[in-house]
């Protein structure tokens, strides 16, 4: 097979499947070995930016998924009329966190490490594709775990968990100004 047919065959895959799909399924789909396809993907990508198309391919995990260009996510939303999508709240930026650097973990973990119930806020990072069920843990009660989905790597422009800011070392503290604590307190 040329090369031209082998970048079509990957280019037609993943147009086709609007899904991410793992390397080894696109390789063995398309007849390209799986050391190969980086490189097929850059090439298909270099084409796309060369013509100005509105086209790219992101690498997510293990997965390739075909995409449109960030930039013109505008267009692309009021051509589909969507509706604009309700950023997430503090509680649901909290509990996203805590599961994409603990995952998988259950909904008793992420309500532990936050305090208060979460079911509400998992439910809905569930139903807007951001995590997913990952199993069940092996206790009493058998409770689902979650972990983030490629929509999440997607959302947050991350490849990988991997590539996830490292958490600080120490909490951080509020320092404060000591100079001016130092009022004259006999007149008190």
């Amino acid at each position: 097979m040329e090369i031209k047919e082998k970048l079509g065959a990957i280019e037609a895959i993943l147009f086709a499947s609007g899904e991410p799909i793992e390397i080894y399924r696109l390789s063995e789909a398309s007849g390209v070995d799986i050391g190969s396809l980086p490189s097929m993907v850059r090439l298909l990508n270099d084409r796309y930016e060369d013509c100005g198309s509105g086209i790219t391919i992101k690498k997510l995990d293990s997965s390739y998924q075909m995409c449109t260009r960030e930039e013109f996510s505008p267009q692309v939303k009021a051509a589909l009329e969507t509706k604009r999508s309700a950023p997430l709240s503090n509680a649901a930026l909290e509990a996203l966190t805590i599961i994409a650097y603990n995952q998988p973990v259950s909904k008793g973990f992420v309500e532990n490490v936050r305090g208060i119930d979460s079911s509400s806020v998992i439910n809905n990072l569930v139903e807007k594709g951001l995590v997913e069920e990952a199993g069940r843990l092996d206790v009493p009660g058998k409770p689902i775990v979650y972990r983030t989905t490629p929509v999440f790597l997607r959302s947050f422009g991350l490849s990988s968990i991997a590539d996830l800011p490292p958490l600080p070392d120490q909490p951080m503290l509020t320092e404060f100004d000591t100079e001016n604590d130092t009022a004259d307190t006999d007149g008190i």
